[in-house]
């Protein structure tokens, strides 16, 4: 993937909505959409005492305001938004007063809890160095924007000024890897032209920070018979996680929630790019048999450089703190959208970067049954935990195995996966655990199904030791080998009948 030069044309980006001047006093009351999600861009600042005209006064309808809607808040709004006031005696200059631009898209339900990168902060960021400044920053106007060519060609990029003249960009080259992510803003609009016939293949006006898609990838569904490999792999994947010798906690694995305010700037940017040409298809095709792609459709929405940034800042914080140790980021991955029927082998992931990781879901939808994420602890023992959107899951995810092997019944399920080791260690996995860590939870007595079982994260298994915690499978399975991980992918999955599948060699 490429990062282009910044793309600065701040004077030529279209205009926002007229600067209506609407007040409201609970962010229920700001414009949403079918689905309760902000249908535009906002720019808020306070309704009441001098700011109101101090920001009114740099903001005429006129203004470039890039499509956010200013809305003055006061009553519990403001409160939510900017907290306690401060005296009016303090407040000399628009510098003095508080400003936030909130997201396209975002639930109305976290409205109120933005990034702390959406905040006016004039003394301590250059480029908020006025109101006008800030509204066209990388908090408000200026965003990041990625383009994808799945057509059969290299295409041209251009970005096109408001008079209809075209300006080349760059060459616009195939598949993921070539993606070209660059800085503009909302409104401004780009064509990908084929060179040979200058067919123009996308006409695109950028309305949030997002990716879009020129064609896209193609999985073909087909019958396959992989029942030999995946045998093979899940003895594989067993003696993997045998190599690992240190430790980060007593199971190998957690729940926790998100932060309101990455989980709102995730949920916008997952919103706002949810449907194609933004969602494409994940190239699976030359990644092996983890994903079923060869069944179902496995999408993808690609994160921007920036925004990749931004959260893997926020969720190392959460896991150092889950593991005790200073960490580093090795990896981020997602969004992937699973589709009804995906399943994900039992694995262990890269030994020497992904020590400790996060599973975060986004967003799920039409669902007929849980999909549980299968983690085995330091025992062996299987747990499944269900999710909601805005759970995440920290797993020792070079040691813990874990999958998802019942297949998706219904509906969808988008994820993003992040991932760290310990700081400047490679080979931490050789490692004896240092003095501190918790000791690994392994006899936990006698355990008894006393829920149902179907019955996830609730406690349905209880063992003489409760700190084996709510979330231990209601089926009771421990594995022992790759032989067994390979029994509960058969039991759990469709069934094989007997009729001719496609051989290896087709595969």
């Amino acid at each position: 993937m490429h990062r282009s030069l910044v793309f600065l044309l701040g004077g030529a980006a279209l205009s926002g909505v007229s600067a209506g001047r609407t007040v409201v006093s609970t962010l229920d009351d700001l414009p949403c959409d079918e689905n309760g999600h902000l249908a535009t861009h906002v720019l808020a600042y306070p309704g009441t005492g001098p700011c109101r005209a101090l920001v009114e006064k740099v903001l005429p309808p006129e203004a470039n305001l890039y499509q956010h809607l200013p809305v003055a808040v006061d009553g519990e709004a403001a409160l939510q938004l900017f907290g306690e006031s401060p005296d009016d005696s303090e407040i000399k200059s628009v510098a003095d007063c508080p400003a936030v631009c909130l997201d396209r898209g975002v639930d109305k339900s976290l409205a109120g809890h933005p990034l702390p990168e959406k905040f006016f902060e004039p003394g301590d960021r250059e480029d908020h160095g006025s109101l006008k400044d800030f509204v066209s920053s990388t908090s408000c106007g200026r965003v990041e924007f990625g383009f994808i060519n799945y057509t059969p060609n290299t295409l041209s990029l251009y970005w096109v000024n408001h008079a209809g003249d075209r300006t080349y960009l760059y060459p616009l080259e195939r598949k993921e890897r070539n993606t070209r992510f660059i800085h503009t803003f909302i409104g401004h609009r780009f064509l990908a032209v084929d060179p040979d016939t200058e067919e123009e293949l996308l006409d695109y006006t950028v309305e949030f920070t997002g990716v879009i898609g020129v064609s896209n990838h193609d999985n073909p569904h087909q019958q396959r018979d992989i029942r030999k490999r995946v045998q093979q792999t899940m003895n594989g994947e067993w003696r993997k996680h045998l190599q690992v010798t240190r430790t980060f906690s007593p199971l190998g694995f957690d729940k926790g929630r998100l932060p309101d305010d990455v989980f709102g700037s995730m949920r916008s940017f997952y919103y706002n790019n949810r449907d194609p040409p933004h969602r494409l298809m994940e190239e699976w095709d030359s990644k092996g048999l983890y994903v079923n792609y060869w069944e179902t459709d496995c999408n993808f929405i690609q994160i921007p450089w920036d925004l990749k940034h931004t959260w893997q800042g926020r969720l190392k914080d959460v896991v150092q703190a889950w593991v005790g140790v200073e960490i580093e980021q090795t990896d981020m991955y997602g969004i992937r959208q699973y589709e009804t029927g995906a399943r994900l082998l039992t694995h262990v992931d890269r030994i020497t970067t992904h020590a400790v990781s996060l599973i975060v879901n986004i967003a799920q939808g039409n669902l007929t049954q849980p999909w549980t994420v299968e983690v085995y602890d330091h025992a062996d023992r299987l747990h499944e935990v269900e999710m909601k959107p805005g759970d995440v899951v920290y797993y020792e995810s070079a040691k813990a195995l874990h999958g998802r092997n019942t297949p998706l019944a219904g509906g969808y399920y988008a994820n993003i996966f992040t991932h760290y080791r310990p700081m400047g260690d490679p080979q931490w996995y050789q490692k004896e655990n240092p003095e501190g860590t918790p000791e690994p939870l392994i006899d936990v007595g006698e355990c008894k199904l006393v829920g149902k079982k179907d019955e996830y994260s609730k406690g349905a298994v209880q063992c003489d030791n409760p700190a084996v915690g709510p979330h231990l499978s209601p089926k009771m399975f421990t594995a022992t080998s790759g032989e067994d991980l390979y029994q509960w992918w058969l039991s759990v999955g469709p069934k094989f009948d007997d009729e001719p599948h496609a051989t290896e060699d087709e595969l």
